[in-house]
């Protein structure tokens, strides 16, 4: 059995979410600085720019990870590469060229302690299974539990892709258990939108997650060219049906 000193009990580490398996630390200062850097470090600080670690917890369960996240290993861990044959590597190069993910997520099963690396972005902690399918903009996977399924999801129409500044594909996560994802702004700052048979329209790319029951498309902000000339906006991103969106309004 391993036991870790200087983790749990870091001063400097706070763990700020917990769940399940997972738990995430955020580094409240650098301490790894010199007379010329000293300043700098603080004022990030003093702003929430801050480095933040994800710790996986395995108890004879498996974890996905994003290729190159791991920074290291405690215990009988067993790291695999999570391809289970030819075909199965070909139809996730394919996926990885068209969501920019990485083809080979490697799989880290057994007891101990898997440690990602430090980032800067925030993490967020989400029940896959309370999204029933969970769709994600690109580079906001960092790991999930293995008994999630990954796949590859289409926009409805291919004006949906060019006009809304999306890409044409997206990476839907679907079962149950946690996903962990890199977000670009704090829990704080996302407005979260439950939708029961209704519609949210929003100018720009800043919905960062969804619900893959939602049907999403590109359309004038206005009924008549007039209207979406005079409001401004032009072209806006709609989101119809039954289902939550995270929007991050000020990435």
């Amino acid at each position: 059995m391993v036991k870790c000193n200087n983790l749990y009990n870091n001063g400097n580490m706070k763990m700020i979410d917990e769940r399940d398996c997972i738990k995430v630390f955020e580094h409240q200062r650098d301490l790894s600085v010199n007379p010329s850097s000293a300043m700098a470090a603080y004022y990030a600080a003093e702003m929430n720019v801050r480095r933040r670690q994800v710790l996986i917890e395995l108890n004879g369960n498996a974890f996905t990870v994003q290729a190159g996240a791991m920074q290291w290993i405690a215990g009988a861990v067993k790291m695999t590469s999570g391809i289970k044959g030819v075909g199965d590597f070909l139809g996730k190069a394919i996926a990885s060229k068209v969501t920019k993910e990485s083809s080979a997520k490697p799989e880290y099963s057994g007891n101990g302690l898997v440690m990602l690396e430090p980032t800067y972005k925030h993490i967020l902690l989400e029940d896959v299974a309370e999204w029933g399918s969970l769709v994600l903009e690109d580079g906001l996977f960092l790991a999930c539990d293995s008994n999630i399924t990954q796949k590859v999801v289409a926009r409805t129409t291919l004006s949906s892709a060019v006009a809304g500044k999306e890409g044409l594909f997206n990476l839907c996560l679907t079962g149950s258990g946690i996903a962990v994802l890199e977000s670009p702004v704090p829990r704080d700052e996302l407005i979260e939108f439950n939708l029961q048979d209704d519609e949210v329209k929003i100018d720009g790319n800043m919905a960062i997650a969804w619900s893959n029951s939602l049907k999403f498309t590109v359309e004038r902000s206005s009924k008549s060219l007039v209207g979406s000339a005079v409001s401004g906006e032009g072209l806006v991103n709609v989101y119809r049906g039954s289902g939550r969106i995270l929007m991050a309004p000020t990435e």
